[in-house]
């Protein structure tokens, strides 16, 4: 099973926080990273979305189907998103793409196994994945990814 959390990019302030919208740094760096995921994604991979605007403006930058997914709204749970994953029955890769500080606490629970408060930052991607060896499951971190670390530039 992999699992890829994608936090949204930069968004405006202001309320109400589900309605907010990319500002043009977020477009630039959910542009950036849709762009290596989409090289780095098998076609196979399952797209889920929060329904805040903000996240379903990130995903769309990489031009996939998604589906958006009510229980990865901002406030929800690690386990809400594991549930809604699949997590770790799926053999499908999934990309989240969502929320802080959920994401961090979903990233610290799958690497650590305990629950902490890592920090996602905005556009950021980490990707996880299980494996088992010897009958026994593990958990580890095959990638981290932050736009600014892209060099390309995007021109949209």
């Amino acid at each position: 099973m992999e699992l890829i959390l994608w936090r949204h990019a930069e968004a405006e302030v202001g309320e109400p926080d589900e309605g907010r919208a990319l500002t043009a740094k977020g477009h630039k760096q959910a542009w950036k990273m849709a762009e290596w995921l989409d090289h780095n994604l098998p076609n196979s991979c399952k797209i889920l979305v929060s329904p805040a605007t903000r996240t379903i403006q990130t995903a769309e930058a990489l031009g996939r189907k998604f589906r958006i997914v009510d229980d990865l709204a901002p406030g929800s749970t690690a386990e809400k998103i594991l549930t809604a994953a699949h997590w770790p029955d799926s053999r499908e890769p999934v990309l989240i793409v969502g929320h802080q500080p959920t994401l961090g606490q979903l990233a610290a629970l799958l690497v650590t196994g305990t629950a902490q408060d890592w920090t996602i930052r905005k556009g950021n991607v980490w990707w996880i994945v299980q494996r088992e060896q010897d009958e026994i499951a593990g958990n580890f971190v095959r990638a981290v990814m932050a736009p600014d670390l892209l060099s390309k530039q995007v021109s949209k």
